[in-house]
């Protein structure tokens, strides 16, 4: 409870001052000042920050040292991780913010996703005959939509933050500017993407060793990125959607087959989304809004489990109820979800619990229910691509931020002198409906391309609020990102720390294709047997996926942790 509403509280409860004034006075005073002992109980001990990489980590601890809140450290982490991080995330993409405001509760996210630019439509991606052009919304300028992340850092900064941007783009700058070494995961990310960064020239010069892979320890320099960031820095969002900037980017993307605009650019604005909410047998869960089809998705899936008691059940049981919720949710995904300010979307419909009974009646015990119309498609090693990080304060400010430049080192291109690697996010639209995109996920008419309009995403930054504590939490994948969600959620439920949650083996299902795609030790060789008896695809999968980061703050034991999932090269630290 906030101190201002305590305050309403308190005051209704007293005598009629105006009668009593003194005793009405005193208790008013003595009555507050329990309130504010109340209320400073309810900070944590420690602050914790678990993100992707190492270097982004530990430069929000140190804006935190430096007087910095949970916002000021997500812009550092934000830009560092567009440093280091360039195959997952970048100034050249986008993302969203979930908030929390401790000294009000005020909860929001900040939508920085990319936008379509103006001069887009429909068929953009189709040639004469209306089919999809391969690639053609994969790589190059043309798959690029327009940055949303550089306006996002600005906003996140200047209404919720206490430093300034140049203390919390210091340490992006720095990186840029100095270098980072290369790493093995560096190396498989870019022999994913080696054939799109050769075809940019600026790419190839700033993410490559001589037109080749780089070797491990080769320092990535990217004195054009600083550049940019210190013009940022300096001008706010004036620095990248106009002036010298903001020129270099369109006459690169228009020079390389795009259809950008200073117009695009100067019209960008992010904008703050009323959260979804929801519960799950006593949690509370506040999750990304649309155009993240994320925490529709999750409450859609655990408001269909709530209507089994899944502890009743043998293991292989409650998998199969999982994934029948699972293929319900991405069905809906599929046909109502986009843009909320370009599309209808029945959301309290989608989230009902009673909406949910209505879905779960027709699940069967016995057998899998078939996922209608198949398709043919290339599934993709997706699944750490896209990136996370989860920040809790001392004073409880916290911040769960899912940012992405979509596949791996995004478009492939940058611009010449700017040191932006663009996104690829043009794919997750539906390019035409009922044809997948790259992570196989189908849309329809409500993800259809429009100019201006936001695409659909997986995006999933989530808090979960139980009587003990608070936890913080998200993850990468792709489509797979909503149910490794799930995972988490559950493993929380069941009463698992962080590390719990970022270790559970998981396993996905989205509605088409029909398959039950499964990481390394999800299930075991009798549980495969039993599925498949029900009907179910199964479809193991060589590598392990996903990269959650964690953060807990157990308000009985007021003890704070922190987990990042061993399958990234991450760190969780609190101090």
């Amino acid at each position: 409870m906030s101190a201002s509403r305590l305050n309403q509280v308190v005051t209704g409860l007293l005598p009629d001052t105006k009668k009593a004034p003194s005793w009405g006075l005193f208790c008013v005073f003595i009555l507050l000042l329990l309130a504010q002992v109340a209320l400073a109980v309810e900070k944590p001990p420690a602050a914790a920050i678990a993100s992707a990489h190492p270097l982004a980590t530990q430069a929000g601890h140190e804006i935190l040292a430096a007087g910095g809140n949970a916002f000021d450290a997500a812009v550092t982490v934000s830009a560092v991780l567009a440093v280091v991080e360039p195959y997952s995330s970048g100034m050249g993409g986008g993302g969203f913010w979930l908030l929390h405001r401790a000294k009000d509760g005020f909860e929001t996210m900040l939508d920085g996703r990319e936008r379509a630019p103006l001069a887009a439509h429909q068929d953009l991606y189709l040639d004469d005959q209306g089919e999809v052009i391969p690639n053609l919304s994969i790589n190059g300028a043309l798959a690029a939509g327009i940055p949303g992340q550089p306006a996002a850092l600005v906003h996140l900064a200047e209404k919720y933050g206490q430093l300034p941007l140049k203390q919390t783009l210091a340490a992006a700058i720095r990186l840029a500017r100095e270098g980072f070494p290369v790493d093995d995961y560096y190396r498989r990310m870019v022999k994913w993407r080696l054939d799109a960064l050769r075809q940019s020239p600026s790419a190839e010069s700033l993410f490559l060793q001589s037109g080749e892979i780089p070797q491990v320890g080769h320092n990535v320099r990217q004195p054009d990125l600083a550049n940019t960031l210190e013009l940022l820095a300096e001008q706010g969002r004036d620095g990248f959607y106009k002036g010298k900037v903001a020129q270099k980017l369109i006459d690169g993307v228009r020079a390389n087959g795009g259809i950008w605009t200073l117009e695009d650019l100067a019209d960008y604005q992010p904008i703050e989304r009323v959260p979804v909410r929801g519960s799950y047998r006593g949690i509370s869960i506040t999750s990304a809004a649309p155009p993240s089809s994320g925490g529709v998705m999750l409450l859609a899936m655990l408001n269909i489990l709530s209507r089994f008691e899944l502890e009743a059940y043998p293991v292989v049981t409650r998998k199969h109820l999982m994934i029948e919720a699972m293929r319900r949710a991405y069905r809906d995904r599929a046909e109502y979800l986009g843009d909320p300010d370009f599309v209808d979307m029945p959301i309290e419909q989608l989230i009902h619990p009673l909406y949910a009974a209505g879905l779960a009646r027709d699940i069967a015990l016995g057998h899998a229910t078939p996922s209608k119309a198949p398709y043919s498609t290339v599934q993709s090693d997706e699944g750490r691509d896209t990136t996370h990080f989860s920040i809790l304060d001392k004073e409880g400010n916290r911040v769960a931020a899912t940012l992405s430049i979509n596949y791996p080192f995004g478009s492939g291109f940058v611009p010449e002198g700017t040191g932006i690697l663009l996104n690829d996010e043009m794919d997750d639209f539906s390019a035409r409906p009922g044809v997948p995109n790259v992570y196989g996920l189908i849309g329809g008419e409500a993800n259809a391309i429009e100019p201006g309009k936001r695409m659909l995403s997986s995006m999933t930054p989530t808090f979960i609020e139980t009587a003990e504590g608070v936890a913080i939490m998200g993850t990468p994948g792709g489509s797979r990102i909503i149910t490794m969600l799930l995972h988490g959620i559950l493993e929380l439920q069941a009463g698992g720390e962080p590390k719990d949650w970022v270790n559970k083996p998981r396993f996905h299902h989205q509605y088409l294709p029909d398959e039950v795609q499964f990481e390394p030790g999800a299930l075991t060789a009798d549980e495969v047997t039993e599925l498949t008896r029900l009907g179910h695809q199964l479809k193991p999968l060589k590598r392990s996926y996903g990269n959650m980061q964690a953060v807990y703050w157990n308000k009985k034991t007021e003890a704070v942790s922190a987990a990042s999932d061993p399958r990234g090269i991450g760190n969780a630290v609190v101090h």
